[in-house]
């Protein structure tokens, strides 16, 4: 979907009926919304994408310079940053909001989720299409980082944290620094980002795992004994666990 098939589509409902819908998001993605009264006080995503459809118009008809003014009063009350050229389709919902920032360039079409801390921006000075292009149905969980003129395909799920600079083809999730493909054909998945694997565990485990094979080779090729070592490195290890189960025990 363009820019300007998103625009059409967007023309098609007026803009009362388009913030109508968009006040009727958060009761479809959030629990804890408990009442409509809520809406109005505690949900700054809403009321940065309402602000936005409004200056989004503003703009395009050439008002630019009060478009700009009304992104800023919005971005002191809602702490984000949305450019008001930038393209926001039907149904989005920026979840806490705080600290959301999408460029100029970006387009996010339909029914995209939005975490808080999330970056939709550009690595580049030159002019034309520079931020990245969010197919429908896509999730981008909090603090990722989506950087460049690149593509983020229909259905997809962004890790928290990541930092995605490549194409992401439909249907995929990707995690990490840099963001890599994990999963694919994720269609009818539900965000869950517990059941995200930890790469950082991950590599740690095989690194580990590496250093004991190489242990294991060096004493039985030599004949070295590093019992006593070992021990006294397993004690301190069972330490450290011991320490760090207090810990999270106090603080529950």
């Amino acid at each position: 979907m363009t820019n300007d098939e998103i625009n059409q589509s967007s023309e098609r409902i007026s803009l009362w009926q388009q913030i109508k819908e968009d006040f009727s998001v958060p009761k479809l993605n959030d629990p804890a919304l408990d009442s409509s009264f809520e809406l109005f006080f505690n949900y700054p995503g809403v009321w940065a994408i309402i602000n936005h459809r409004v200056a989004n118009r503003l703009y395009n008809k050439g008002w630019k310079k009060l478009a700009r003014a009304l992104v800023g009063i919005t971005s002191i009350f809602t702490k984000t940053d949305i450019h008001p050229a930038a393209t926001i389709g039907r149904r989005v919902f920026i979840d806490h909001a705080i600290g959301v920032v999408i460029g100029a360039t970006a387009i996010v079409e339909d029914d995209v989720l939005i975490y808080q801390g999330v970056t939709l921006g550009g690595v580049s000075l030159d002019k034309g299409k520079r931020h990245p292009t969010i197919k429908s149905n896509v999730v981008i969980g909090s603090g990722a980082k989506v950087l460049g003129n690149i593509t983020i395909g229909a259905n997809c799920k962004i890790g928290a944290n990541s930092v995605v600079v490549c194409d992401v083809p439909d249907n995929s999730t990707a995690v990490g620094v840099p963001a890599k493909i994990i999963r694919r054909d994720n269609k009818n998945c539900k965000m869950a980002h517990g059941d995200l694997p930890d790469i950082n565990k991950e590599m740690f485990k095989y690194l580990l795992e590496r250093i004991h094979i190489v242990e294991v080779a060096l004493k039985e090729e030599d004949g070295i004994d590093i019992s006593e070592k070992d021990k006294k490195l397993e004690a301190e290890y069972n330490n450290f666990i011991e320490a760090m189960n207090s810990i999270k025990k106090k603080e529950a």
